[in-house]
C-alpha cells in the first residue's frame, strides 16, 4: 500500500516532529510511505475566512499531488475535514471523488483501515485528551455529550494500549478550545477564556500533558500554558504513539 504523507501547515512550520511522529508510525506498520514535496495548503484557512472562490486553485493543486496514491494521511482532522467536505465544490470527477473519500486523518486510518491500536508505545504519565471539533463532530471519533448513544472515543482506544499513560477524567470531556481557525483572531477575547476554561479543566485534574488529534487546537492551549507559565505540555498522540 502507497500513503501520501500530507503534513498540514502549521505542523510544517511549527510542528515538524509530529510529521516525523507520523511518518513513524505509518512506517512501522510495513507502509511505503512518501511526502509529495511540492504540497501546499489544503485551502482550508481562506475557505473558512469566506474566500472559498480564492482557495480553488489551492485544492485542485492539492488534487494533482495526491491523486494517485491510495490513501491520504494527515494528522489533522480539521484539514482532512475539509478536504472531505469542501472538495465537493470542485465537482465529481474520479479524481476528487478517489482525493475525498480516500483522505484520512490519521487516528481514523489506524482504527478503521489498518485496524490496529496497539503500537508498543511507552508513556508514563497522566495525560488529558482534548477532542477536537472537526475531529469529534465533523469525523465522528468520539461521542458528542449532547448526542444520547453509545459512548465511544477512537483516541481514547490509541490511547489506552500505550504500557504507563494515565488518562485523566475530565469534567467537560469535549468542549471546545476556542481556538477555530480564524475566530481567534475576529473574536479575541472569547477564544482565550475558552482556552483558559480547557486548560483550567486538565489542570484541576492533574494532567502533565495534554494530547489530541489536532495540533491548531493544542497550539492554542499551549500559548495559554506558555503565557500563564504553568507547568503542562501539550503533544499530537502521534508523538505519544511514536514513543518507545
Amino acid at each position: 500500500m502507497k500513503v501520501g504523507l500530507f503534513i498540514p501547515c502549521y505542523v510544517d512550520q511549527f510542528y515538524p516532529q509530529v510529521g516525523i511522529a507520523t511518518l513513524q508510525i505509518l512506517e512501522k506498520i510495513g507502509l511505503e510511505v512518501e511526502f509529495p514535496l511540492r504540497q501546499t495548503c489544503c485551502g482550508q484557512p481562506m475557505a473558512n475566512s469566506g474566500f472559498e472562490a480564492d482557495s480553488e486553485p489551492v485544492m485542485r493543486l492539492f488534487v494533482q499531488h495526491f491523486k494517485d496514491y491510495e490513501y491520504i494521511v494527515a494528522p489533522s482532522g480539521s484539514c482532512v475535514l475539509h478536504v472531505r467536505e469542501r472538495y465537493e465544490h470542485l465537482g465529481h470527477s474520479a479524481e476528487i471523488t478517489h482525493i475525498r473519500e480516500k483522505t484520512f486523518e490519521l487516528c481514523d486510518f489506524l482504527v478503521d483501515v489498518m485496524k490496529i491500536t496497539d503500537f508498543g508505545a511507552v508513556f508514563p504519565h497522566k495525560v488529558g485528551l482534548h477532542l477536537s471539533c472537526h475531529g469529534q463532530r465533523g469525523l465522528r471519533q468520539a461521542q458528542s455529550s449532547e448526542i444520547v448513544g453509545e459512548d465511544f472515543s477512537k483516541l481514547k482506544l490509541l490511547l489506552s494500549h500505550v504500557k504507563g499513560l494515565e488518562l485523566v477524567d475530565l469534567d467537560r470531556k469535549d468542549e471546545c478550545c476556542g481556538f477555530g481557525g480564524t475566530f481567534c483572531v475576529s473574536e479575541e477575547a472569547v477564544s482565550a477564556r475558552m482556552g483558559i476554561d480547557r486548560v483550567h479543566d486538565h489542570e484541576k485534574h492533574h494532567a502533565e500533558v495534554i494530547t489530541g488529534g489536532d495540533m491548531s487546537c493544542l497550539m492554542h492551549l499551549e500559548g495559554i500554558i506558555r503565557r500563564q507559565k504553568k507547568n503542562i505540555k501539550v503533544m499530537h498522540f502521534a508523538e505519544i504513539l511514536a514513543n518507545h
